[in-house]
C-alpha cells in the first residue's frame, strides 16, 4: 500500500473521531450537569518499528515519516459547571465537584439493579412515590443504598446537608458520594456514569453538601467546541485531497510511466 495514502487515510479517521466528539459536545450544551468530552490523539510508530522488524527490512526514511495517528483514550472532563437558580425544591446542585448523586437502574435484559452516578440533580416524584431522576426516572438513593419514598401529601424540602423532609421531619438522607478513581467512570446514558473499576468505585464524600433550588450547568463551551469542529472539518479535507494526489499519482506511476520503454 501506498504509504503517503496509509497515513492520510488516518488522519482522515481521527479527525471524523474528533468531529464526532465536538459534535456531541455541542449538542449538549444545554444539558444539566453535563460533562464534557475531551478527544486524544495518538502517535502510532512505522509498521517496521511497530513490528520490531530486523535493521535489513527497515527504510531510515519510512521509519521517520510515522505510521500516523490513532483515536483515543478519550476522556471526560470532570471541571465543575456554573449553577443556575431555577427555585424548584427538587433541583439540587452538589457543592463539591469531586462528588455525585448514586441512582439505581434496573438493568431491562436481566431485570437486576445497577448502581449508577450523576451530576445531574433535577428530580422528580414518580407515580409510585419515589423520588427518581426527571430524566429516566432512576431511583435515587440514601445513604442506606435504599430508595427514597415520599408522601405525596406534603411537600418536600432538601437541606444544604442533603437532608430530605417532609412535615418537619427527616425522611431519608441523600446519598452524595466521592469516587475512588474518576478516569474509571464512563458515560451510560440518561446523563448517567458506570464505574468500571474494582469494586462499586464509592468513597467517603469530603463535601457532601448540596444547594437546593439550583442545578449545575453543562461545562461545554459553545464557541471552543465550534472552532473544534471548524479545524476538525478541515483537517478532514486536508488528508482527503492528499488521499486524491496519491491517487493520482499511482494512476500516472501505472498507466503513464508504466508505459515507457
Amino acid at each position: 500500500m501506498n504509504y503517503g495514502l496509509h497515513l492520510s487515510a488516518s488522519g482522515v479517521l481521527t479527525s471524523m473521531y474528533r468531529q464526532d466528539i465536538h459534535a456531541n459536545n455541542l449538542a449538549n450544551a444545554t444539558t444539566v450537569g453535563f460533562k464534557r468530552d475531551m478527544a486524544a490523539i495518538t502517535q502510532r510508530s512505522a509498521d517496521s518499528v511497530e513490528d520490531n522488524h530486523p535493521a535489513i527490512y527497515r527504510h531510515p526514511l519510512m521509519d521517520q515519516l510515522g505510521g500516523g495517528v490513532f483515536a483515543g483514550p478519550q476522556h471526560i472532563s470532570f471541571e465543575a459547571g456554573a449553577l443556575q437558580k431555577t427555585s424548584n425544591p427538587l433541583d439540587l446542585a452538589l457543592e463539591s465537584p469531586d462528588t455525585f448523586f448514586a441512582v439505581t437502574r434496573t438493568n431491562p435484559n436481566t431485570g437486576e439493579a445497577e448502581l449508577r452516578f450523576t451530576r445531574d440533580g433535577r428530580f422528580t416524584r414518580s407515580a409510585e412515590g419515589f423520588l427518581v431522576t426527571a430524566t429516566g426516572g432512576f431511583k435515587v438513593l440514601d445513604e442506606n443504598n435504599q430508595a427514597i419514598a415520599l408522601d405525596e401529601g406534603q411537600g418536600v424540602l432538601i437541606d444544604p446537608d442533603a437532608r430530605v423532609q417532609q412535615g418537619g421531619a427527616e425522611v431519608a438522607r441523600l446519598q452524595v458520594t466521592g469516587i475512588i478513581n474518576r478516569d474509571a467512570l464512563t458515560k451510560a446514558g440518561h446523563n448517567l456514569f458506570k464505574y468500571n473499576g474494582n469494586g462499586d468505585g464509592r468513597e467517603a464524600a469530603i463535601n457532601g453538601r448540596v444547594r437546593s433550588g439550583f442545578v449545575e450547568n453543562s461545562t461545554v463551551d459553545p464557541i471552543k467546541e465550534l472552532l473544534g469542529m471548524m479545524q476538525s472539518t478541515s483537517a478532514v479535507q486536508y488528508n482527503s485531497n492528499l488521499i486524491k494526489y496519491h491517487d493520482m499519482l499511482m494512476d500516472r506511476a501505472v498507466n503513464s510511466l508504466g508505459r515507457v520503454g
